[in-house]
């Protein structure tokens, strides 16, 4: 109750208080992606190295489960830098509220922030801080409903972004190869621990030490297990 009266007549904060509140805020969420993005290319650098690695003992499969894993983890850091985008457009907005306010004395509403907002919603890890910020710009007028012109604009960019299946095999294929430097031949051709290319001679590099392939098969694991880590 005594807490109920306290944040009743609680100071209301300023639109320049909230301009600056919502710009530290972006500021923050662009940092913490940009720490992130650090750290993918660096596992994805080291599942670069382990997949020449299965490319010189001729393990194709091993290779292109890794290769997957890692074109799955460019895909989603490719949405990461263009969330990042998202959310400066969002501070470079706010920058030219904050100048109009000085002018006017009031906030203005803004189209480009109702979108980049109710597209970064969707973003699990800044949901719970763009819901908070797209009630507190709905009552400061920032932000009005959502139109139909909108959310189409939203749903076809969000279409764009994910591909097809077979759009992202054609990639896994692309990876492989410039992995490998084509130790693997033919990336579409069967594998080359097969019968027939045992018969034609052209034998997978011979390891005689059954330790470092058990090294190898953990590091496989290891490396899906860092890359699903960071995709989530």
């Amino acid at each position: 109750m005594f807490n109920g009266v306290v944040n009743l007549f609680a100071k209301k904060p300023t639109p320049d208080e909230l301009v600056r509140k919502w710009s530290s805020g972006v500021r923050r969420q662009q940092r913490d992606m940009d720490r992130q993005l650090t750290r993918i290319k660096a596992e994805e650098k080291k599942v670069e190295q382990s997949i020449k690695q299965m490319a010189k003992k001729g393990d194709r499969e091993s290779c292109k489960v890794l290769a997957k894993g890692l074109v799955n983890s460019r895909k989603n850091r490719e949405k990461m830098v263009m969330n990042k985008v998202r959310l400066n457009s969002i501070l470079l907005e706010l920058n030219h509220q904050a100048s109009y306010l000085k002018v006017v004395g009031s906030l203005k509403q803004s189209t480009q922030v109702l979108k980049a907002v109710n597209q970064l919603v969707r973003v699990p890890e800044l949901q719970r801080i763009m819901m908070e910020f797209s009630k507190e710009m709905t009552k400061a007028g920032i932000i009005g409903e959502m139109t139909d012109e909108i959310m189409n604009e939203i749903i076809d960019e969000e279409m764009d972004e994910d591909e097809a299946e077979d759009e992202v095999n054609r990639e896994v294929d692309k990876v492989m190869a410039e992995a490998t430097n084509g130790m693997l031949g033919d990336i579409g051709s069967v594998p080359a621990t097969s019968k027939d290319n045992i018969m034609s001679g052209n034998k997978p590099e011979a390891v005689d030490d059954t330790e470092a392939d058990s090294e190898l098969d953990l590091d496989l694991d290891n490396m899906q297990a860092r890359l699903s880590a960071l995709r989530s």
